[in-house]
């Protein structure tokens, strides 16, 4: 495997971040990413009224394209998601016509996008989009890092579906306090579990797909087994020290074999039924409680973002002290700049 197709297998934005106009190699599947539904006639109402294209619903994010343009698209992640309504919206290609209405969050500032089947009568985006964020919703264990989580039942590791519990030891210290403490870690081909022997709530799970580096360093505790996460998760250092050092030299190499093997072909945890995206079900709005998310910009899509960039019921933002204007203005949203927000205008 070449070191550019490795970077990109390890790449973790493609279900985490909202990204417009985004290069063709972006648009293809990530590995571990599979096509769910496809719809071939949908509007981007909000930002592209009147402009025909396709949806593409993964198991990890929404892709918008249009058919003039691939150029012209849309990569949204599933955990940028906060609300998903059905309401009628005023389409160029289809008039006052029933949409799906999608909230987003990034931080302070929520982007709003609208997508119109331009099917007449069809409810299978909604259905569809509905279904895959529910599946996408409650498999975050494969994703995201869980502290004091509830990872056991009566001390037995609960294993999830797809998941293969490759190891286990006894005596593993977690050094994240002074004193350190015992535990037990477990090891899956999907992520890192450690637990205090005498406290199964005192507990981390740390997914592959999170984790940055897997090294062996010096502490003031002596030789550690030194997990780094991502940016997404915190950017968190874990520290794990097993005896004698011949141990956990081995444990090392058997976690950085099983995080290589992982990122070659995740496992996302993301699962569907074909018989569930078909039915006609009545659910019309969608609630999740995410985390902030990164929102990547670039110079060249600033009106991109002005276009989807929604304030609608939030409070007027604190006022702060412009350098470059020598006064007093209201904060910008997250991503922002004056020159931007001039280039819009002109």
């Amino acid at each position: 495997m070449s070191s550019a197709t490795q970077e990109a297998n390890m790449a973790v934005w493609y279900d985490r971040e909202i990204r417009f106009d985004i290069p063709p190699n972006d648009i293809k599947c990530r590995s571990g990413e599979f096509i769910i539904d496809t719809l071939s006639s949908v509007e981007d109402t909000k930002g592209n009224n009147g402009d025909k294209g396709k949806l593409v619903i993964t198991n990890i994010r929404l892709i918008w394209h249009s058919h003039s343009s691939t150029r012209t698209n849309l990569s949204i992640g599933l955990y940028a998601l906060v609300t998903i309504t059905a309401r009628s919206a005023k389409s160029k290609l289809r008039g006052s016509t029933g949409s799906v209405y999608l909230l987003t969050k990034s931080g302070t500032s929520r982007y709003e996008f609208i997508f119109t089947n331009l099917v007449a009568g069809s409810s299978a985006m909604l259905n569809s989009i509905v279904a895959v964020h529910k599946a996408y919703d409650s498999s975050r264990l494969y994703r995201e890092i869980r502290l004091r989580s509830s990872l056991l039942n009566k001390g037995q590791l609960r294993i999830l579906p797809k998941e293969r519990l490759h190891n286990r030891y006894n005596g593993v210290w977690n050094l994240s306090s002074d004193q350190g403490n015992l535990g037990i870690f477990h090891i899956t081909d999907i992520r890192l579990i450690w637990h205090a022997e005498l406290n199964e709530n005192f507990n981390v799970s740390v997914p592959y797909y999170q984790t940055k580096s897997i090294k062996i360093r010096d502490s003031k505790f002596g030789v550690a087994l030194v997990v780094e996460t991502t940016p997404y998760s915190g950017n968190y250092l874990l520290g794990f020290q097993i005896a004698p050092e011949e141990k956990l030299r081995e444990v090392h190499k058997e976690i950085t074999t099983l995080h290589k093997s992982y990122f070659a072909n995740p496992e996302f945890g993301v699962e569907y039924s074909v018989e569930e995206l078909q039915s006609e079900q009545p659910a019309t709005r969608l609630e999740s409680n995410v985390d902030d998310i990164e929102i990547l910009q670039s110079r060249e899509h600033t009106d991109s973002y002005a276009t989807y960039l929604t304030d609608a019921g939030k409070r007027d933002r604190e006022p702060v002290y412009s350098e470059e204007l020598g006064l007093a203005i209201e904060k910008l949203p997250q991503g922002y700049t004056l020159s931007s927000l001039w280039d819009i205008l002109s």
